[in-house]
């Protein structure tokens, strides 16, 4: 089976957003950070 490459860096790209948000949130950057973890639906 193919490696999904768009699959594989949007996960990435993922779990990179996710970490900013945490070490900003604990720097106590709450405007980036909330607008960095905004949810989508």
């Amino acid at each position: 089976m193919k490696e999904n490459v768009i699959l594989n860096k949007s996960f990435d790209f993922a779990l990179e957003i996710i970490r900013i948000y945490k070490e900003m949130k604990n720097q106590n950057e709450f405007v980036l950070s909330k607008q960095l973890h905004k949810e989508r639906y």
